[in-house]
């Protein structure tokens, strides 16, 4: 059987012979044990969960506050290359009067984090480049990891987080908050209830303008995510708007993802602003870079169903996760929130919804079908921030299973899946759209896993 690096090596030979003629594949099958060992995977229940938090930017900062507020949660050792950003953690937890966490600075230093015994998770917010190998350091050290998004950007570090998570059965799951936004959870909970019949389509987005990071002169080594724009051509940033679609649609849980087309538009936008938005004396001025103003991807699952993702974040734009999904039946969609049911939500066949429900109905549909979640900790999470709650209940609800010994609300595999969608539409794109196989990261698992549940929190054991 051609292993898995054979396969990659042959698939650059091939497609520099016929990428006018045939579309590059990735990889679709790998060598190793039948199945999916880390799907439904259960670590011993965690009395109290000691964090490594890696990376204290925004993201981590905002997670090293929240977290102090949940229950058996610790944040017991913090790493950065910044004094000012350790100083600052240390700051966030002494004003929730909690211990000090022991400290590792530098470049490397999250390699001797990830072999301590100080800690059991690790929580990686380090920029982009750096999340497959803390993410490997932290398994290969016996620790679970949760990773910022997007959690890794080749087939071949997607392959790593996987078989690595298979060998030393520990968790890997990305920290996608956007499968607990409020809309996102009514909407899978809709699906459950089956007031949309059977999803065939599904659209999401990371619409977001962010030129203004062209004129973050922050030192070389926060330069990461513009360098990326700079660098690459497709759709580096799939997760907000995908993931949770995937969930809703039973991707990697009865069905997977087959082929990915992908599109880039020119880049007139970003370009302009490169000429003409710039601060005097910026040092990019006139830097030209390969990420298109649109990238527009579509994608067919083995069942039949269909995704479009789009990504830009150099239009003048308001933000969007798009978030539609359509069924038989109805359609729900967000930005802003709306819904329409065929027969008004009373099954009459073919009598069609050929116009949103009004503001009145679509909010009687809206408190109705509230996911358990945003019943349970809604409003608590609200209180405490992040992205409008999600970010909470995101961090609770992982701290949660990890406390009760339940499965993680995603997987290795769903990690996989998604983020090697980065490699895939750059190669589509910039061969005239060509159709790319996404891989099985679950070798076959996908066919009998059981769907996600709708899932909640049990306040008697959450301790609020």
């Amino acid at each position: 059987m051609q292993n898995r690096r054979d396969f990659l090596r042959s698939a650059v030979l091939a497609g520099a012979a016929c990428s006018a003629v045939n579309g590059l594949k990735a990889e679709a099958a790998a060598t190793g044990p039948a199945g999916a060992p880390m799907l439904g995977f259960r670590c011993k229940p965690m009395e109290r969960i000691r964090v490594g938090v890696v990376g204290i930017g925004s993201r981590g900062m905002g997670m090293i506050s929240r977290v102090s507020k949940l229950p058996g949660v610790d944040v017991t050792a913090v790493c950065d290359i910044q004094d000012a950003k350790i100083n600052a953690a240390k700051t966030s937890l002494a004003r929730q009067k909690r211990p000090e966490p022991k400290v590792y600075k530098g470049p490397e230093a999250f390699r001797a984090l990830c072999d301590s015994s100080d800690v059991d998770v690790i929580y990686n917010s380090t920029p982009w480049h750096l999340h497959v190998p803390v993410a490997l350091a932290a398994m290969n050290g016996g620790k679970h990891v949760l990773t910022e998004v997007t959690s890794a950007f080749t087939v071949e570090d997607c392959w790593k987080m996987v078989e690595t998570s298979e060998k030393r059965k520990v968790h890997c799951m990305q920290l996608e908050n956007c499968i607990y936004g409020e809309i996102e959870m009514l909407t899978f909970n809709l699906v459950r209830q089956g007031l949309l019949g059977e999803v065939v389509h599904a659209e999401g987005a990371y619409n977001h303008d962010g030129r203004h990071m062209a004129n973050d002169l922050f030192p070389a080594y926060q330069y990461w995510r513009y360098d990326w724009y700079r660098d690459h051509a497709g759709n580096p940033y799939p997760t907000h708007g995908l993931v949770p679609l995937c969930l809703t649609m039973d991707v990697n849980r009865g069905d997977r993802m087959d082929y990915i087309v992908s599109i880039d538009s020119k880049n007139a936008a970003f370009a302009d602003f490169m000429e003409h938005g710039l601060r005097p004396g910026n040092p990019r001025k006139g830097q030209k870079l390969k990420v298109g103003d649109m990238n527009t991807s579509l994608i067919r699952t083995v069942g039949g169903k269909t995704i479009m993702l789009q990504h830009t974040v150099s239009v003048p734009r308001p933000y969007s996760r798009l978030q539609r999904v359509q069924g038989t039946r109805g359609i729900i969609a967000d930005y802003p929130y709306r819904i329409a049911l065929e027969g008004e939500g009373k099954y009459y066949y073919g009598s069609g919804a050929h116009g949103w429900w009004d503001e009145k109905r679509a909010n009687e549909i809206r408190e109705k079908y509230k996911h358990p979640l945003w019943k349970t900790i809604g409003e608590i999470a609200k209180r405490s921030g992040g992205h409008g709650g999600m970010d909470y209940i995101q961090d609770a609800r992982w701290s949660y299973c990890l406390r009760m010994g339940l499965p993680l609300d995603t997987s290795v595999y769903d990690l996989a899946t998604t983020g090697c969608l980065c490699e895939l539409t750059e190669r589509s794109a910039t061969n005239r759209s060509q159709s790319m196989d996404v891989p099985d990261f679950t070798r076959g698992a996908w066919k009998t896993a059981p769907k996600m549940e709708v899932v909640d929190i049990d306040l008697a054991h959450f301790k609020i």
